[in-house]
This record gives structure tokens, C-alpha cells and sequence, in this order.
């Protein structure tokens, strides 16, 4: 049994097809009238139909044009039974997807245009074959002139009538049946598209990935860092006032800054202009800060070597600035108050960063199952380095090594 719903949406459909078909329809009726001057394309089916062969063509032709797709599919989703899913989104770009939509565009016009015209046809028809028997005059009057047999009896009339309705409603929905199987085919993502699904897909994937690390390394860092240099501030408070105050201008500053960098965070999730945003951190313009800020926290950083200023690339700089950042973050959080060993080495070819501290027995034994290291890792990679770290013989090492030439991957 027909679903009376489904039936009209689809007739709609089939009459949106039609009406795309018009203005080439239209075109090719003039070119008919000017080959044929004394026929009336208008009112001769045979020369109707030369006009509509001949319009389908030019259909094909504006198919591969590439915004078809997006509204076809955007009427499909809207008027016919299939699945969202099964429809690609989206201009088509290759040639693969101008085919399939044009191939649908054709299919819709040419199926939507026959509908069409028995649409208007039709129930005209149906209308005077039912009421023949009970409106005498109708048999003399000059519809009666369209039909080439009137049926007699007239009684033969309403049941001629009501089969020609059925048939209406049959051929629209079998189009409609058809148009329905077509789309997912004709309309659904190709291969093409589904590789560039996912390739938008790897690269939401790899901001969001970039996001977390930025959060982690720039909040967390800030926390443990005020966790124990407030922690420090307490204790010292009653015996070293002055250091007391010193850990609370720290922590002061370190808030600041975490809210900066988070403000900048924030700026990238609006996808605002990099000039709207606070500047990133680097290790040229802000490891001394970074380091006063530990130090403050009653943490002794000993700084091995560092590159010169300037002689690092601004991305490599930034990056080997948040390994420094969270490197010394571990310390804190894992070991507490201890001395920590920084060195940058830094050549033509490479900067190598390598964080040494001692750690207690149960902190060396931690697997590393945190968010920080493997950030500090993923850092490295995206750069065409590396990152390892261990705990041996009471000592925690973390190594990154960052090319100066490899740039982003």
C-alpha cells in the first residue's frame, strides 16, 4: 500500500525535477519552432517531445557544473526516502562526482519532466471522464474534442477515469522508487570524497590533539608550579617572611602568565587572527622568566648550555620552549623539590634538550602513563625529531631532540 506521504513528498520531487527542466525545455521549443515555423510546438505532443529529447543534453551538460550536487542532495534529503548518510556534502570536485551528479540531475529532469506535464495533463482528464455520465453537456462541449475516443456507454467514463488516476499515481510512485534507489549511487560520496572526509577528519584530529597539548603544558605546568610554591610559602612563612613574599609575587606571576596562554589557547578555538592573540611563549624571549618562576618554587635549576639568541627557528623555539616547560613540570609534580639539570645543545643541524633530575624509588618506577610525555613526544615528532625518557640509577632523563631544519609534519 502506498504511504500517502511519501507519495506527495516524492511528487514534489518529480515537479521540482520538471521545473528545473523548464528553461531548457523552453530553449529548445524555440529552436524547434524556428526549424518548424508553421507548427505550434506548444499544443503538438510529437514536437513537445523533439523539444524535450533535445533538451536533455544540455541537462547532462549543466549536471557537471560543480554546485549541483549540494542542492540536489539538499532536495533529496528534504523530499525523498534516503538516509542522510548515503549523500556526499558538498560541492563535487572530481570528475568522478561531476559525472555521478550530472548523471543524477539528468535522471531527475528527464523523470520529473514526464511527470510533469501528466501532472497537468491528466487530472483534467480524470476530471471530465468522471463526471461524463452526470453532465450531459460535457460530451458536446469542446473538451470533449481532446479526447481522440470518448467512451460508451458513458458510464464506462468514471472507472476510465479513476484507472488513468491510478496510473498517475503509479507512474509517480515508481519514479519516485527509482529516483530513491539512484541517489545513494549517483549522489553518495565517492571514493575521492571519502578520502577527503578523512583527510579532514586527521586534521580536526591533529588541532585537537595540538589544543590538549598547548592546555595541558601551559595550565598544568602553571598549577604544579603554584601548588609548590604556595606549599613553600607556608612553610617559610613565620621563619622567612621575605621568601614568603617572594613565592606569593611568583605565584602571582605565574597565574598571570597561565592566563595569557590560556587566552591564547582560547583564540585559537575561536579561530581568531594570530595579531588578536597573545604570542605564543618561546625558549628565546621567555626561558629565564620560565626558570625564575621554578626557581621561586624553592626548585634549584641549573642550566647546563643554551642556544644564542636568535639562532633558534621561531617553531622550533616555541616547541623546544613547552618540552622545556613541561620537562621541568614532571620534576615538580614527580619529584618534588630537588635539583634539576637542564642543557640545551644546540648545532647547525639540531637542538637536544635534556632535563636530569634525582627522583625517590617510587617516582622512578611511574610508567610514564601521564598526558605530559607523550605530548613532549608527539612535539618532537611533528618536527622530525624525537623524545625518550628513563629512570636509572636514581636519576630521571628526559631527551627531545628537535632538527632546526625539518619544520612541521
Amino acid at each position: 500500500m502506498l504511504n500517502a506521504r511519501v507519495l506527495a513528498r516524492s511528487w514534489a520531487h518529480l515537479l521540482l525535477g520538471g521545473a528545473l527542466l523548464m528553461p531548457f525545455f523552453l530553449l529548445t521549443s524555440v529552436v524547434v519552432g524556428l526549424a518548424a515555423p508553421d507548427t505550434h510546438v506548444t499544443v503538438h505532443l510529437g514536437w513537445q517531445l523533439v523539444a524535450y529529447g533535445l533538451a536533455l543534453p544540455l541537462v547532462a551538460v549543466a549536471g557537471l557544473l560543480r554546485p549541483v550536487r549540494p542542492l540536489e542532495v539538499a532536495a533529496v534529503r528534504a523530499l525523498v526516502a534516503v538516509p542522510g548518510s548515503a549523500l556526499a556534502d558538498g560541492p563535487a570536485g572530481s570528475p568522478d562526482a561531476r559525472r555521478r551528479a550530472a548523471g543524477w540531475f539528468l535522471a531527475h529532469t528527464a523523470l520529473g519532466g514526464l511527470v510533469s506535464g501528466a501532472s497537468l495533463a491528466l487530472p483534467p482528464a480524470v476530471v471530465f471522464l468522471v463526471a461524463m455520465p452526470f453532465v450531459g453537456p460535457l460530451r458536446r462541449s469542446r473538451w470533449a474534442d481532446q479526447f481522440p475516443v470518448l467512451p460508451d456507454p458513458p458510464w464506462l467514463g468514471p472507472p476510465l477515469g479513476l484507472a488513468v488516476l491510478a496510473t498517475l499515481l503509479a507512474a509517480v510512485a515508481g519514479a519516485g522508487a527509482l529516483l530513491a534507489r539512484l541517489a545513494p549511487a549517483l549522489l553518495g560520496p565517492t571514493p575521492a570524497d571519502r578520502l577527503a572526509a578523512a583527510e579532514r577528519r586527521a586534521a580536526d584530529l591533529a588541532v585537537r590533539n595540538r589544543l590538549a597539548r598547548e592546555l595541558h603544558d601551559s595550565v598544568g605546568h602553571a598549577l604544579s608550579t603554584v601548588t609548590l610554591q604556595a606549599g613553600a610559602a607556608r612553610t617559610v612563612l613565620a621563619a622567612d617572611p621575605d621568601f614568603a613574599r617572594e613565592a606569593l609575587v611568583a605565584i602571582e606571576e605565574t597565574a598571570r602568565r597561565a592566563v595569557a596562554e590560556l587566552d591564547t589557547v582560547l583564540g585559537l578555538l575561536r579561530d581568531e587572527e594570530p595579531g588578536d592573540r597573545t604570542p605564543a611563549p618561546t625558549l628565546d624571549g621567555d626561558l629565564d622568566g620560565l626558570l625564575d618562576r621554578v626557581r621561586a618554587a624553592g626548585v634549584a635549576v641549573h642550566l647546563a648550555a643554551a642556544p644564542r639568541p636568535g639562532a633558534l627557528p621561531p617553531v622550533v623555539s616555541r616547541e623546544a620552549y613547552r618540552i622545556v616547560q613541561e620537562g621541568l613540570s614532571n620534576a615538580v609534580r614527580h619529584a618534588g623539590r630537588v635539583p634539576v639539570r637542564l642543557r640545551l645543545a644546540h648545532t647547525d643541524e639540531e637542538l637536544t634538550i635534556t632535563v636530569e633530575n634525582p627522583v625517590p624509588a617510587a617516582a622512578a618506577r611511574r610508567s610514564g602513563g601521564g598526558r605530559g610525555l607523550p605530548g613532549i613526544a608527539e612535539r618532537a615528532t611533528l618536527l622530525g625529531g624525537g623524545a625518550s625518557w628513563e629512570a636509572a640509577g636514581g636519576t630521571w632523563r628526559l631527551v627531545a631532540t628537535l632538527p632546526l631544519a625539518g619544520g612541521p609534519r
